[in-house]
């Protein structure tokens, strides 16, 4: 197995530094892992939220907007496939959708085949600002991300992939 070249240490270093000294029993690859994982989905998601802010939204409204943009023209669907898709409590979207609809960015109006439901649809004002937000989202990343380059990054995403596909199984 090849030595990996001398990084830069980084503050997961310290903590495994530390476990090490207490614990030198423990096997920490996991947490030089996760602990990355954690710390980067942190750093980036503030990056992000800022880019959204200056649309005069919030991460969790974008991401309402953008669940709806990507189902597809009309731009509708119910209050409950928002929620199982954000995986948020009906209450939890109600909020999000009060918001967006005082805003100008979605409607909501009645089902015409359930006369207890509910269509949530983006507003020619919400389609706009989506498709906005989503490139001033996407060019954080990708500025990010260009810290390893096409082909490490690649590489990165199919092993975060392959992760994930682990974690998820039962």
């Amino acid at each position: 197995m090849s030595e990996r070249p001398q990084q830069h240490k980084d503050p997961v270093d310290a903590i495994i530094g530390q476990w090490a000294t207490v614990r030198p029993d423990l096997d920490t690859a996991a947490m030089e892992v996760f602990g990355r994982i954690n710390r980067l989905s942190h750093a980036i998601g503030e990056r992000v939220g800022r880019a959204y802010a200056a649309f005069g939204i919030s991460r969790g409204e974008f991401d309402v907007l953008a669940t709806l943009r990507r189902s597809g023209e009309p731009y509708t669907l119910s209050p409950r496939q928002l929620s199982a898709t954000l995986m948020l409590t009906t209450g939890g979207m109600t909020g999000r959708l009060d918001k967006l609809e005082r805003a100008g960015l979605l409607r909501r109006s009645p089902d015409p085949h359930d006369r207890r439901g509910l269509h949530v649809t983006l507003t020619d004002e919400g389609l706009s600002l989506v498709d906005e937000a989503v490139g001033a989202g996407l060019s954080v990343q990708t500025e990010a991300l260009s810290a390893l380059g096409t082909r490490r990054a690649g590489q990165l995403a199919d092993l975060l992939r392959d992760l994930l596909a682990a974690a998820d199984r039962p």
